[in-house]
């Protein structure tokens, strides 16, 4: 936890953080995220929802998953105006959540499956953009708290559930993609939105170094080859059984995804 904005109340959540902990992690598997929020008295502070994110990550490591890095979000118009808050904020992504581009994915593993097209970029050794690329972001669309806030979007991973990812090939170096191109989504064929590659005028670099920031402020790191979700400039979009999912840069299909039938094995 942050350690300079430690307070009595935060030294009290502290000890209650494992236990929260837990909680959030068997909730997230068992499909209902975030439950703590539906007692309308549970509030937490942005620096304790971090600390519990961070608690739940340990206790996934532990339990043998692998973080390949992390997301920045609610910092595109769409996002800011759908959630009526503004970030950015972090979440984790797993290994074990990484999927190739045309997955068949079953929307029951979900609890109110969304997407957002997004991109992405890989960072080498020395922290600096090796790599960039769209992904279609998949999350779990809900919010038990009266109010959407910040501390239960962060507290639930930034409602983060997995990621799709493009063939390798399109992992390419940012001077590769111009200042003009434009990232698109369809569902089912038909367009959603088309906007910039890039969520804020500061573009990747914005995202970046916003990110390198807060985790130094929780003693994390970003590490060789992790991937960073830079946000998006359109808005998160609840998908249903059976729909198509693609994501174009410049009007090529750089990665797809299939929400399967209802019951479809």
């Amino acid at each position: 936890m942050k350690k300079r904005h430690i307070t009595e109340r935060s030294k009290i959540m502290i000890n209650n953080i494992r236990e929260l902990a837990r909680r959030q992690l068997s909730d997230y598997q068992a499909n209902s995220p975030g439950t703590c929020f539906s007692d309308h008295n549970f509030n937490l502070s942005v620096n304790e929802a971090y600390a519990l994110q961070d608690a739940v990550t340990n206790l996934r490591i532990k339990e043998g998953e692998r973080v390949i890095g992390y997301k920045v979000g609610c910092t595109g118009p769409g996002t800011i105006e759908q959630f009526g808050m503004e970030g950015p904020i972090r979440g984790t992504l797993f290994s074990s959540e990484a999927l190739k581009n045309r997955a068949r994915i079953d929307g029951s593993e979900f609890c109110n499956l969304a997407i957002e097209a997004e991109m992405a970029l890989e960072v080498d050794s020395e922290g600096q953009i090796s790599s960039v690329f769209p992904v279609i972001e998949l999350h779990n669309f809900v919010f038990r708290g009266q109010k959407k806030s910040l501390p239960e979007l962060i507290a639930n991973n930034g409602i983060n559930a997995g990621i799709v990812l493009p063939e390798i090939h399109w992992q390419k170096p940012l001077k590769n993609f111009s200042e003009k191109s434009c990232l698109s989504l369809y569902i089912n064929d038909k367009a959603i939105g088309e906007s910039g590659l890039w969520p804020t005028p500061g573009g990747p670099i914005y995202s970046l170094d916003w990110l390198k920031n807060n985790l130094v402020d929780y003693d994390l790191v970003l590490r060789s080859g992790h991937i960073v979700l830079s946000g998006t400039a359109l808005g998160l979009f609840p998908v249903q059984f059976g729909d198509k999912i693609a994501v174009k840069v410049d009007d090529i299909i750089v990665v797809e995804c299939f929400i399967k039938k209802y019951k479809e094995t």
